[in-house]
């Protein structure tokens, strides 16, 4: 198989991880890749420790299980540092993006022995300024297509508007709002 891009998102139910790593894949399957987006979900509720996954391939893929070695781990809510292991199996050249006001050099000391590359966006900041609530997945899908390289960022900005502009189609302001996020989240992220 050709080069192929593992990502494994942390977050918290309620968070978007899930929503952010589904829009990903239909991002990158606009853009003519193949792709994979799937949950792993414990207990479902509000609060509680979700895992989502994407792969994304320029050739078919063929592989039909979790992911445990990960190019890049994104963690929706940093508070899951402290309590699952973000870093297991992510591939030594890989890297960490994380939810946090924090700079990457602080998060990096939190994360032990991890000698990979850490990002940091603060995807509260972002979310409050542009849409008034704190709804962290916009911003940090942001982030991750920034850091990832995986879709040219002026794709990613055209297909994140069609998918929002069909997901509100009665709520234009939901709409500005999130790309706004989103744009920013591109910009913003730090590392």
């Amino acid at each position: 198989m050709g080069k192929m891009i593992e990502i494994r998102w942390h977050g918290r139910g309620g968070q978007g991880a899930k929503t952010a790593s589904l829009l990903l894949a239909e991002a990158a399957f606009n853009t003519g890749k193949y792709v994979q987006g799937f949950p792993e979900y414990g207990p479902e509720r509000m609060g509680a420790p979700i895992t989502a996954y994407n792969r994304i391939s320029d050739e078919r893929i063929t592989i039909h299980s979790n992911i445990y070695e990960p190019d890049y781990v994104v963690v929706v809510d940093e508070t899951l540092i402290g309590s699952v292991d973000v870093t297991k199996g992510l591939k030594k050249d890989g890297a960490i993006i994380v939810n946090t006001s924090k700079s990457p050099e602080e998060v990096k000391k939190l994360l032990g022995n991890f000698d990979g590359k850490v990002y940091t966006i603060d995807a509260r900041k972002i979310s409050m300024e542009c849409l008034g609530k704190y709804f962290p997945n916009i911003p940090v899908l942001g982030a991750v297509i920034k850091v990832t390289g995986i879709i040219p960022e002026n794709e990613a900005i055209k297909d994140m508007e069609e998918s929002l502009k069909h997901k509100f189609a009665t709520k234009p302001d939901v709409i500005e709002g999130n790309m706004k996020a989103f744009v920013r989240g591109m910009q913003e992220v730090q590392g």
